[in-house]
């Protein structure tokens, strides 16, 4: 702790001499990052700097809007059901999924439209029937990872088999 700040010595003078004296001291030496760069000194100012840094600091990176959150989980629940050792673990994965996905439906937040409708879980556990008894879980794995089949429908008119067709213009000189 430092002294309190002697009557009639200006600020300045005060903390230039504390400076000094705690350089004369070494106290300056081994502090870490010597002779690097300061963190973020080239980038822009943002008013959340610290939410960010303290959300970096326990574990959670960013922040996706509900609809993309929503297409990860079904993404990574999946792939978990395709692993998944006992029907039983595979419908106790999908249906709460499901749930989300109709209720996203119902209501769909702001933003990108969900592009899935719910999963049909009897053909995605024939399907995963059908991937245990030839052997080829690895296959199944793979699909299930790259958001295939196992009866998981795109929803309508999220495809990008369908395109409107626009006319070019021509510009006329």
């Amino acid at each position: 702790m430092t002294e309190r700040k002697p009557a009639g010595l200006s600020f300045e003078s005060w903390i230039d001499r504390q400076i000094r004296e705690a350089e004369e001291r070494g106290e300056f030496a081994e502090l870490p990052g010597l002779g690097k760069p300061l963190p973020g000194a080239n980038v822009p100012y943002d008013e959340m700097w610290w939410l960010k840094q303290k959300m970096v600091q326990e574990g959670h990176g960013a922040i996706l809007q509900p609809t993309l959150a929503l297409r990860k989980e079904i993404e990574d629940t999946l792939a978990e059901a395709a692993r998944a050792a006992a029907e039983s673990r595979v419908r106790e994965l999908l249906e709460p999924v499901n749930e989300k996905i109709a209720a996203n439906l119902r209501m769909p937040p702001p933003g990108p439209p969900l592009g899935y409708t719910p999963i049909d879980i009897d053909a995605f556990v024939s399907q995963w029937r059908q991937a245990r008894s030839s052997g080829d879980g690895a296959r199944s794995q793979h699909a299930a990872a790259a958001g295939s089949p196992h009866g998981v429908r795109p929803a309508p008119g999220s495809g990008s088999r369908w395109r409107l067709r626009l006319p070019r213009l021509r510009r006329h000189d």
